[in-house]
């Protein structure tokens, strides 16, 4: 089964940036010149293409279905059978009417989500640079295989975990893999002896992350759901525990439950002792329970997170689960570690103070100035800097540059303003 030998595939490169890369690419089976077209269709075919796992092509219809996995819909859905079977076909239908309603304003507002997931999705870049039979080819990242081997250059998206052959000046971001907004740097030696994790493989490259700036040359090690960025989706397309504000209307669902059936039974048990018709007693039993159930409730609760969910809409916030909003709300005190977690990943400048916590035009120019003449690569903390308004910095010329070491920690740049040094 091509299940069992993916899961040995696994097994034999878990932790592959700490093997000796010869031996590593005996066990693919590859050379640094990449596979031939027959090999590879025979692995494409062998290992399933190099995609994550999508959903069951039921799985609308199940998300359709479980809304109605709730016990306050099923209490409507038995009050309005009762109206119907006791002759009260308008009110009956009118309860239909409302759950249905609530139920399908509720799939509408999960399917409208899970349609921008998916355009999304569909941005994201779709080929690869492949060396194949010694010739470089733009494949579909789909095609990629174990042993394939794919050039990386800046702005690139990494297509599948892999150990780097030979790197120049490249830097990889891989906050969407680790939470790190600022570039790691890969190289194309092996690691040091021990076991690292996946934070610490720099001379390896992660689906999921992407190449800042440099080039590279890297070998496939593994595709799709065996991908350490496959595993993380996998976990997060698990069924998600059940929200706080969902559990509190299945608990208030129950309770109201309970209730109306002890007050059924106290109420048939009453006319009873006081030698009423059971008959007529059971059905003035019967139509207490259906007016005390609350129609209305599941449509406000519905159309109120739904007008929750349109407003953070316009403010580019996504909501995948309505249930969500009561508990996005309920937050009091909301802590991140880092940007680039839940965040854009970018800095901005906002202000520009002194020690006293004043603004300052001269704090800027000197920032600025470091951020503009200094040599190498760019932090995101100038990348803010040199977005901002600039100040006047013509009349200024560089002199001499002090690169960032660990006893300063800082960069220097040395200026000359007109004639004076």
């Amino acid at each position: 089964m091509v299940g069992a030998r993916n899961t040995t595939r696994q097994t034999r490169f878990e932790c592959f940036w700490d093997r000796p890369l010869p031996g590593l690419l005996e066990a693919l089976e590859t050379t640094p010149a990449g596979l031939s077209s027959d090999e590879a269709q025979r692995r494409l075919r062998l290992y399933g293409p190099n995609a994550l796992a999508r959903e069951s092509r039921f799985a609308t219809l199940i998300g359709f279905l479980r809304f109605f996995a709730n016990p306050l819909v099923i209490i409507l859905l038995m009050a309005s059978v009762i109206s119907i079977v006791l002759s009260d076909q308008v009110g009956g239908l009118i309860i239909i009417a409302m759950v249905l309603l609530s139920v399908l304003l509720n799939f509408f507002m999960e399917f409208q989500a899970r349609h921008a997931v998916e355009a999304i999705r569909k941005q994201v870049a779709i080929t690869a640079a492949v060396i194949r039979d010694g010739q470089e080819k733009e494949l579909p990242i789909a095609d990629l295989v174990p042993g394939d081997v794919v050039k990386l250059n800046a702005g690139d998206l990494v297509p599948a975990d892999a150990r780097l052959l030979d790197v120049k000046d490249l830097h990889v971001r891989e906050s969407a893999l680790t939470g790190e907004s600022l570039p790691v740097e890969k190289i194309a030696r092996e690691l040091p002896q021990g076991t690292h994790g996946v934070t610490e493989a720099i001379n390896s490259v992660f689906l999921g992350t992407d190449v800042q700036t440099g080039m590279g040359t890297a070998v496939i090690v593994s595709t799709g759901c065996e991908t350490a960025f496959g595993e993380i989706a996998q976990r997060l397309a698990a069924r998600p525990p059940e929200p706080e504000f969902g559990r509190g209307i299945r608990h208030f669902g129950l309770m109201i439950t309970r209730v109306i059936m002890a007050l059924v039974l106290f109420v048939l048990l009453v006319n009873i002792l006081l030698h009423r018709p059971l008959l007529e007693s059971f059905l003035f039993s019967i139509a207490l329970a259906v007016g005390m159930t609350p129609e209305m409730m599941p449509t406000i609760i519905t159309v109120t997170l739904a007008q929750g969910a349109r407003r953070m809409t316009k403010k580019k916030v996504l909501v995948k689960q309505l249930a969500a909003i009561e508990d996005f709300g309920s937050i009091d005190i909301f802590c991140s570690d880092k940007t680039g977690t839940l965040t854009e990943g970018e800095i901005v400048l906002d202000r520009h103070v002194n020690i006293r916590g004043n603004d300052d035009v001269n704090v800027l120019q000197l920032l600025y100035l470091n951020s503009f003449f200094e040599a190498g690569i760019k932090s995101p903390l100038d990348a803010a800097v040199l977005k901002h308004k600039p100040p006047p910095i013509s009349e200024y010329a560089k002199v001499d540059e002090i690169p960032f070491d660990f006893h300063r920690k800082r960069l220097s740049v040395v200026m000359r303003r007109g004639g004076l040094g």
